[in-house]
């Protein structure tokens, strides 16, 4: 980061959320890190939580596979205090398969880094999400890709 930024006076709690997933969106894991406390308890609710930003940052390593990917598209996005919500779908691609499910992400932010990060989406959104991004393998229109985002909460990122 560059030595004027100032990640806890310069960046607004939502701001923080929404690069996060912006940045994985990207394929830019480490930059996304950056943004991520070493002791996080990431869960997505309905599968045991990971511990520790190294564990997240290795579940995500995933997604440096040029044939893997992971899409956002925000909803709306609140604040109270340091707890943000966002809801949001997003997408999974894997290969030529994708799929595009609702979820609503609840992050706790402390001193411009995320200290928690909770996931909850619907089972049944996500098995129609698989079931057109199947349908999307034979015909492509029914499952537009999301756009990549643009980084609109902030920038800039690295050294």
């Amino acid at each position: 980061m560059t030595d004027d930024f100032d990640t806890e006076t310069d960046r607004s709690e939502a701001e923080i959320a929404r690069s996060f997933l912006e940045l994985l969106a990207l394929g830019d894991l480490g930059a996304a890190m950056e943004l991520v406390h070493p002791d996080i308890d990431y869960t997505n609710v309905g599968v045991s939580t990971i511990r520790g930003k190294s564990r997240v940052a290795k579940l995500f390593k995933v997604m440096e596979n040029p044939r893997a990917g992971f899409g956002v598209q925000f909803i709306n996005v609140t604040t109270d205090g340091p707890v943000v919500l966002t809801e949001r779908i997003d997408e999974l691609t894997f290969g030529r398969f994708s799929m595009q499910f609702w979820v609503c992400g609840r992050f706790e932010i402390a001193d411009g880094l995320i200290t928690v990060w909770r996931d909850y989406f619907d089972f049944f959104d996500m098995t129609k999400g698989v079931l057109r991004g199947l349908a999307a393998i034979a015909v492509p229109r029914v499952q537009r890709p999301l756009p990549k985002p643009t980084l609109t909460a902030i920038a800039p990122f690295g050294g």
